[in-house]
C-alpha cells in the first residue's frame, strides 16, 4: 500500500462497521483535532497474528482511564473489532492502529465529557520503521525536548498530545541527516527515543531507564523477558548523560520499531555487536512463533 494515507483502497473499522477506507472522517471541529482528547495503539501482525494483542488492547483502555476518555468497548469487542478488519485487509503482516478520541458534540471548549468517544481501527502494510538502519545501525541525534514530569500529564498513557514533542524532536533529527532523536527525561536522565524504548550493553549485562515519566512499552517488557530467560542481567535504573560514552551497544525496541540497532547517538558511537544481533534475531522468531 503506497500513497498518502487519506486516499487509499480498503476498509477501516469505524464505530463499530466497516467503513471504505476514504470514507473514514471526521468534523473538523472534533474535539480530539483541537485538544488532542486522543489515545491509541500501534501493534503489528505477524502471518495473520497480532503479536500480544489482548496486552495491547488492555492498555488502550488503560490510556483512556489515564486522560478520562471513557472507552465504549470492553477488551473482547476492541479484539473483535481488530480481527475484523485484519481479516477484510486480506494481510497477513501488517501494522494495525486502533484509536480512541472525543469527537464533536455539544462542547467545543477545553471541556469535553458530553462529546461521544469515537473508535477506529485501521490496518496496512509497513515495513522496518527506521529502514536500513534495522542491519547497519540508527543515527540518532539528541532532542532538546524532554520527557515532562509525571505531575504534568499522564505520561504512562499512549496519548496522542503527549507525541507533539516527539515529532519536533524527529522533525529536528531528520534535518540533521538522523533516523531518530534520543531524548532525556525532565530530570535529565535518560529516557527513550521519540517513539521508543532504549538499551544499553556494556561488559556483557544490559542496562535500560527506569520507565518512571514514560511508557513502559510492550516490546521493551518482551525484550527484558527474553534477556532475563538468556540469564542476562538488566539493570533498569537512572541512567545519566556522561555514561552514554562508556556503552558499547545499544538498540531500540518498540512495536514499530521492532528491535533496532543502534550505530550512533550525537557524538557516541556503538558497534552493532553479537548481543544487538542475537536480541534482534530472537525478537524475530518470537513474533513469528
Amino acid at each position: 500500500m503506497a500513497g498518502a494515507y487519506d486516499d487509499r483502497d480498503g476498509l477501516i473499522w469505524m464505530d463499530g462497521k466497516l467503513v471504505n477506507w476514504r470514507d473514514a472522517n471526521v468534523h473538523i471541529l472534533t474535539h480530539g483535532l483541537h485538544y488532542a482528547s486522543s489515545v491509541f495503539e500501534g501493534e503489528r501482525a505477524y502471518g495473520g497474528k497480532i503479536f500480544k494483542s489482548r496486552e495491547h488492547s488492555e492498555r488502550l483502555l488503560k490510556s483512556g482511564e489515564y486522560m478520562d476518555i471513557p472507552i465504549p468497548y470492553t477488551v473482547d469487542e476492541i479484539e473483535a473489532a481488530k480481527q475484523e478488519v485484519l481479516a477484510a485487509s486480506g494481510l497477513s503482516d501488517a501494522y494495525v492502529r486502533a484509536v480512541c478520541w472525543r469527537g464533536s458534540g455539544e462542547d467545543m471548549g477545553v471541556a469535553s465529557a458530553r462529546n461521544p468517544v469515537r473508535m477506529a481501527v485501521a490496518v496496512w502494510e509497513w515495513g522496518a520503521y527506521y529502514g536500513d538502519a534495522k542491519f547497519k545501525g540508527a543515527k540518532l541525534d539528541i532532542s532538546k525536548w524532554k520527557r515532562p514530569s509525571p505531575e504534568t500529564i499522564p505520561c504512562f498513557a499512549k496519548a496522542a498530545g503527549l507525541y507533539m514533542i516527539c515529532t519536533m524532536a524527529k522533525h529536528a533529527a531528520e534535518a540533521k541527516g538522523c533516523s531518530d532523536s534520543m531524548m532525556f527525561d525532565y530530570r535529565g536522565y535518560v529516557a527513550e527515543a521519540t517513539g521508543a524504548n532504549i538499551f544499553f550493553v556494556k561488559d556483557g549485562e544490559v542496562h535500560t531507564p527506569e520507565p518512571d515519566c514514560f511508557l513502559n512499552g510492550i516490546t521493551r517488557q518482551t525484550v527484558i523477558g527474553m534477556l532475563k530467560d538468556r540469564q542476562i542481567k538488566v539493570n533498569v535504573r537512572h541512567i545519566e548523560p556522561a555514561e552514554l560514552e562508556g556503552f558499547e551497544q545499544c538498540w531500540l525496541t518498540g512495536t514499530a520499531a521492532e528491535v533496532t540497532p543502534v550505530g550512533q547517538i550525537g557524538d557516541y558511537n556503538f558497534e552493532v555487536g553479537a548481543l544487538t544481533r542475537d536480541v534482534a534475531e530472537a525478537y524475530e522468531k518470537l513474533v513469528r512463533a
